[in-house]
């Protein structure tokens, strides 16, 4: 058998096909994937192929590619410090033009967001956030205060016009029902905006140490809007420290089959 995962551009992919049994790999097969970032002309063999896996088994098993994983999370890292790089109006809005497609309950979108760039903005937020938070917070070239909508409902016409007035029965008699649709549907939204900022090539620095009654007060006098968490958002600065990734669950540690 020659061995063909020599040279990139002719044979990043290649299957050694077994003409008796074309679905099962016999022990004269071979897989060889090339790596697609090739070194001199010469792939890195990713993985050889043994006898008994099936040809179905050779599709990398996620439909996104490699270095896009790598940005959204293998690879990003949380920002404690930031460059001076400002963060536009337009990188935000192509954030939440992606974003907002991430799904909610209903489609709810509970999820608000206030934008604090100038000093002053952010010197009335830090007041009221843990000392360990503060700096890093006046530092950062954009914060966000992510918060919910504790009226979402009222804007039914626009996120489920052939529902809303079910929608607007449903939750107008319950604060408490609108309290806790409303913080769960926000969580989900701030993972999908997290991972937008990542997409866009920056950094995000969720937060949860503050006095969340107290930005309210501060920003959300009239007390629909709800704070859960605040996120410093930008470049990571040169003297960002990289401290040893802490250790995930396994995916037995998590998920059991029924």
């Amino acid at each position: 058998m020659r061995d063909r995962s020599r040279g990139c551009a002719p044979h990043r992919r290649w299957v050694s096909g077994n003409t008796r049994n074309p679905g099962i790999l016999s022990w004269e097969d071979k897989l060889y994937v090339a790596d697609p970032a090739c070194t001199a002309g010469q792939p890195r063999i990713r993985r050889t192929f043994f006898p008994g896996e099936t040809l179905s088994q050779i599709s990398e098993p996620l439909e996104l590619a490699k270095d896009a994983q790598d940005l959204l999370f293998r690879e990003a890292r949380t920002a404690n410090t930031f460059s001076g790089e400002p963060v536009s109006e337009e990188q935000v809005r192509a954030i939440y033009d992606l974003v907002k497609y991430g799904p909610t309950a209903m489609n709810t979108q509970p999820l608000r967001i206030v934008l604090l760039r100038s000093r002053e903005s952010r010197e009335r937020l830090v007041q009221h956030m843990a000392e360990g938070n503060q700096a890093k917070t006046l530092s950062a070239p954009l914060t966000a205060i992510l918060a919910y909508d504790s009226e979402f409902h009222e804007k039914a016409d626009r996120f489920f016009p052939d529902r809303a007035q079910g929608i607007r029965d449903m939750f107008s008699s319950s604060a408490e029902a609108r309290a806790t649709t409303a913080k769960l549907n926000a969580s989900l939204q701030i993972g999908y905006f997290l991972i937008g900022v990542r997409a866009a090539g920056l950094a995000a620095g969720p937060m949860t140490g503050f006095d969340a009654a107290a930005i309210d007060a501060e920003f959300f006098p009239n007390g629909r809007y709800r704070t859960l968490v605040v996120m410093n958002i930008g470049k990571p600065g040169a003297d960002h420290p990289q401290f040893p990734r802490l250790p995930r669950l396994d995916y037995e540690d998590v998920v059991t089959e029924l």
